[in-house]
């Protein structure tokens, strides 16, 4: 399935330069790890304590730079060979974390629904939880769409810009997280039968 994840080479290589000079600099993958993770309690916390549209505009430019420092964090681990184990833990689980922080403060944010925030952040665990069980039944690491970590990132920093340039989306905001829901769902499913494919050598439609 189509997935923004699909971009990550070429905005590897525009951040490629900012990797070499971070090593350089004797920055290693898991201060980019934890870097991105403080920066996203920060704005969760944010989020949690405005509890307004305005607060939202905070959401496009962290989602952005978590994306970024995520892509830095694994070129410095593989083309500067630097990989470790509690990097591998830290990556996952900062993902998992950073996505809770970031999104579950916008349960109380007016015109979102608490159900429908709360049912995506656990199926977004979900789905990266999905994409390691692969790993561990023997096919790759599954980033397949069409809710992906980067979807989420586009969809809810896109939310996040319109409501706070006061752009008249908020009746529709429900329908939207439900529609991610189920797209999540839909990936997870997904995720899961492209991991036994390949094990089975297939191809899946």
């Amino acid at each position: 399935m189509p997935s923004i994840y699909g971009l990550k080479s070429r905005f590897q290589q525009l951040l490629r330069p900012a990797s070499n000079a971070l090593a350089t600099a004797g920055v290693s993958p898991n201060q980019v790890t934890l870097a991105a993770l403080a920066i996203s309690f920060a704005t969760g916390a944010t989020i949690f304590h405005f509890r307004n549209f305005r607060a939202l505009v905070l959401l496009p430019v962290v989602l952005f730079l978590r994306m970024a420092l995520n892509a830095i964090d694994g070129m410095l681990a593989r083309e500067h060979n630097q990989k470790t184990p509690l990097g591998a833990v830290l990556n996952e689980l900062g993902d998992a974390f950073s996505d809770s922080v970031l999104y579950l403060p916008l349960a109380v944010v007016p015109g979102f629904s608490p159900t429908a925030v709360t049912v995506a952040v656990l199926l977004a665990i979900l789905t990266e939880m999905t994409g390691v069980v692969a790993v561990q039944i023997g096919a790759s690491r599954r980033y397949d769409g069409p809710m992906g970590k980067s979807d989420r990132a586009f969809v809810f920093g896109a939310l996040g810009l319109l409501l706070a340039l006061r752009a008249s989306i908020a009746s529709a905001i429900p329908y939207i997280l439900w529609i991610v829901v189920a797209l999540l769902l839909f990936t997870i499913f997904n995720r899961a039968r492209r991991a036994l494919a390949e094990l089975q050598g297939t191809t899946p439609r």
